[in-house]
């Protein structure tokens, strides 16, 4: 059995799969529909910046550094793009550059017409 994610289709083991709104999933795809990555969070961007103001700073994970590292080398990417060059879930990468975005180091922008990901 595949899973029903467009993206995804992993393989899944019988008795491992999951069942949404009349689609199989992988446990993977099933907890990002469940609990998906939230980039516009107001209040996650005051905490940040009252933590900033307060003198604590915002650290970034190892994943996170890797996407600044990449972002400062190539402006303006795709949100699936940095999850293909540093071989990442899109679910995960999405849940990280939320985390970014809280602390205004990433925002969107449109470049030609196309959603990307910059450096704030």
């Amino acid at each position: 059995m595949k899973c029903d994610r467009e993206n995804c289709l992993t393989d899944i083991d019988v008795g491992e799969e999951r069942y949404l709104y009349g689609r199989v999933l992988c446990e993977d795809c099933y907890m990002d529909a469940l609990s998906p990555a939230k980039t516009c969070d107001p209040w996650a961007v005051r905490s940040a910046s009252i933590a900033a103001s307060c003198g604590e700073t915002m650290r970034t994970g190892g994943l996170q550094k890797k996407i600044l590292d990449l972002l400062k080398k190539i402006e303006g990417l795709p949100l699936a793009e940095p999850a293909q060059r540093l071989a990442v879930r899109p679910g995960d990468m999405e849940r990280e550059i939320a985390a970014l975005r809280h602390m205004e180091k990433v925002r969107a922008a449109m470049v030609n017409g196309r959603k990307v990901i910059t450096l704030w």
